[in-house]
């Protein structure tokens, strides 16, 4: 008997002759790029997102997943990141937040626990319930309060706040205050904005 039909055997003695036979029709070198990149992404939000020092953190996301990091920024643990993210100089992400999508975060941007911005939905009226895509821009100095949702395409201005646990559905102009859900203009913010965020706790 060959090698080839004892391996095949084997594989249908341990019920996996059909999937490799799958894999081996299906799995382009394209393919397999997909999945090796999703399993980077995987790794990370599974496994060094909760590892407690920044340093490595950070190198792992600029070498291996190649997010643009500027410098003395800050991503606390635990926070989730898949996709073309950019992120300025002395800027925070904070504890748990979720980035999904097409992503730039400018400088001096701080980001509170929990919050979830996302560049990608689905169309309600679509007959075969298709996505879009459509980038998210949070520009300098803005605030990003806890929890708080960034919808898709929206766009925060220099200088802005949305509120915790308030949720953005269209752009929020400069040094303009939003809070709610949906969020709403409550107010403005000083435009005497010279600080540089430099965040940089042990063990978080």
């Amino acid at each position: 008997m060959s090698f080839k039909r004892i391996v095949k055997q084997i594989l249908i003695r341990v019920k996996l002759y059909s999937t490799v036979i799958f894999l081996h029709q299906n799995l382009t070198y394209r393919n397999f790029l997909n999945i090796f990149r999703a399993f980077t992404f995987y790794f990370f939000n599974n496994i060094i997102t909760f590892f407690p020092n920044h340093l490595f953190r950070k190198i792992y996301l600029k070498y291996v997943l190649k997010v643009k990091i500027g410098k003395r920024s800050f991503i606390h643990m635990g926070a989730r990141l898949e996709g073309n993210i950019e992120i300025g100089n002395n800027s925070v992400v904070g504890r748990k937040c979720v980035l999904i999508g097409t992503i730039l975060i400018k400088n001096n941007v701080s980001i509170t626990a929990e919050a979830y911005i996302f560049t990608t939905s689905h169309l309600v009226n679509d007959s075969e319930f298709n996505c879009f895509y459509t980038n998210v821009v949070i520009n300098d100095y803005a605030w990003i309060g806890a929890r708080a949702i960034i919808q898709p395409g929206v766009i925060i201005g220099r200088g802005a706040v949305l509120g915790s646990g308030s949720v953005a559905t269209k752009h929020i102009p400069e040094f303009e205050i939003y809070a709610g859900a949906p969020a709403k203009y409550i107010g403005t913010r000083s435009r005497n904005l010279t600080y540089n965020l430099n965040y940089s706790p042990f063990f978080q």
